[in-house]
């Protein structure tokens, strides 16, 4: 049977989501832990390759097996062989068909941003520090440039290969809370460094280097030196997830 498994983790002393050779990852962590609770060789899929130290408070990993653990305490027995770091919130029975990656409609990043002269530890690898002066209705005025549908080749990694640099931004907001602001994207699929080298161009755009009137012309250029700076991956986290074969996004609040 196909199962779905909900998780959540944080990502600060991982290699990201895929397995590697270099050192530990989601996803080997979470494949042994299959293979110690129910004695299963699988091939996870995992929604997402989230990179090394991002978090997610949502993501979906499927595989093919078989247990006879009822589903809901799946996610108990697998979380006593899972660091503290990694948790499996749910296993669902899911069709045949289904596969986190490709089967997934629409992902949600949030990038956090703490705002101060003054670091806080306890915001440490939770929270970008950012101890520059912003003019935050310039950062809100410049997110809504990136909405829509867009090449998007500005705002990636120099060199990551993909098929298409094509993506449709649904939403790209930013809210502020005292030093905190969270920016909040969703799209159909992200390029590699994409939120972290967004969320860099609103702060720019905050500190007057750049026009939010700009970012049309910068996304035109495709020049990836025109856009802000990528941003260090602590600040970021996985936090939505929509698949037309559940009911409710799965959404983290």
């Amino acid at each position: 049977m196909n199962i779905a498994l909900f998780l959540s983790y944080v990502g600060s002393r991982y290699h990201g989501w895929q397995t590697q050779a270099n050192g530990d990852t989601i996803q080997q962590a979470l494949t042994s832990a299959v293979l110690k609770t129910t004695g299963c060789h699988v091939s996870l899929s995992g929604c997402g390759r989230t990179d090394a130290g991002v978090h997610a408070r949502v993501y979906c990993a499927n595989a093919r097996f078989s247990t006879s653990i009822p589903l809901s305490r799946l996610p108990l027995a697998l979380n006593a062989r899972l660091p503290d770091d990694i948790a499996v919130r749910e296993a669902r029975i899911v069709p045949d068909d289904f596969d986190s990656r490709f089967s997934c409609k629409r992902k949600e990043y949030t990038y956090t941003v703490y705002n101060s002269r003054m670091r806080d530890p306890f915001l440490l690898e939770r929270a970008c520090f950012f101890p520059y002066p912003l003019d935050f209705s310039r950062v809100q005025a410049a997110a809504g440039m990136f909405e829509g549908t867009h090449d998007f080749k500005a705002v990636r990694r120099v060199g990551s290969p993909t098929k298409t640099t094509v993506r449709t931004i649904f939403y790209c907001t930013a809210e502020k809370s005292g030093d905190l602001i969270t920016v909040k994207i969703c799209g159909d699929g992200f390029l590699y460094n994409m939120v972290r080298a967004i969320t860099g161009t609103l702060l720019y755009a905050g500190m007057n280097k750049l026009n939010p009137e700009d970012i049309p012309a910068i996304l035109d250029s495709g020049d990836r030196a025109l856009a802000g700076p990528t941003l260090p991956a602590a600040g970021l986290a996985m936090t939505g997830l929509w698949y037309d074969d559940f009911t409710l996004p799965l959404r983290s609040e």
